[in-house]
């Protein structure tokens, strides 16, 4: 994620594709690397899509408030988007980019792995995630290049199209990159346990804190 206010549980076109459709299995992901450990960056490849979502909940979970005034009268709990808070994952953990305490960070993690671990998987999915971009780019290159082909080679008609093009990109992208997220790009984090939080500069020398995470069966 290169993760305004927003509900993780916001309704949309594709609510029938969530992780309801293919529920995780704690031991998927061991199973496979068990199974396929000849392959190369396997292990690598697993580790980041979970540290990937464990990210997502985190930045979540740090973002959230209790809504006193709820219809009930009872306190609940409303997903917002702290957009001051990012994020940038990779194998060994991810780092974490914005004003926050490190105890409040330690809590948030902790926090962040339970709940997705134990059925909150929505909590793996953020609408400012780096996938919704590229799912984004690459939505509208291909209905702009279907459009160029499709329409005559005059400059009105071109104009037209490639507006109609990116007006339907960026209706659909969002939900794209949300499934995109869900099936690709994150993986509820059954295997991982983090191992310290440090303050580190990432390969492009932004600082922030570092979540480091192992491996576990």
């Amino acid at each position: 994620m290169n993760t305004s206010a927003s509900s993780v549980g916001s309704s949309s076109p594709f609510d029938f594709l969530s992780f309801d459709f293919a529920t995780p299995q704690p031991r998927q992901d061991a199973d496979l690397l068990q199974q396929l450990s000849f392959v190369p960056g396997l292990k690598e490849i697993l580790m980041l899509r979970q540290v990937h979502a464990l990210e997502h909940a985190t930045v979540w979970v740090l973002s959230e408030v209790k809504n006193t005034h709820s219809p009930t009268g009872r306190p609940s709990k409303i997903q917002l988007d702290d957009e001051l808070l990012g994020g940038l994952s990779t194998d060994q953990g991810f780092y974490l980019y914005g004003e926050v305490n490190i105890s409040d960070l330690r809590r948030a993690v902790t926090l962040a792995l339970h709940r997705l671990t134990h059925g909150e998987w929505d909590l793996a999915v953020h609408p400012r995630c780096g996938t919704n971009l590229s799912v984004a780019m690459l939505l509208t290159a291909s209905l702009a290049v279907g459009v160029n082909l499709m329409l005559p080679f005059r400059p009105i008609e071109q104009l037209i199209g490639l507006g109609l093009a990116a007006t339907t990109a960026s209706e659909l992208a969002p939900d794209l990159g949300a499934i995109a997220q869900k099936y690709l790009t994150t993986a509820i984090p059954f295997n991982l346990a983090v191992e310290n939080i440090t303050i580190s500069r990432d390969m492009w020398g932004r600082q922030g804190h570092f979540v480091k995470v192992n491996w576990r069966e």
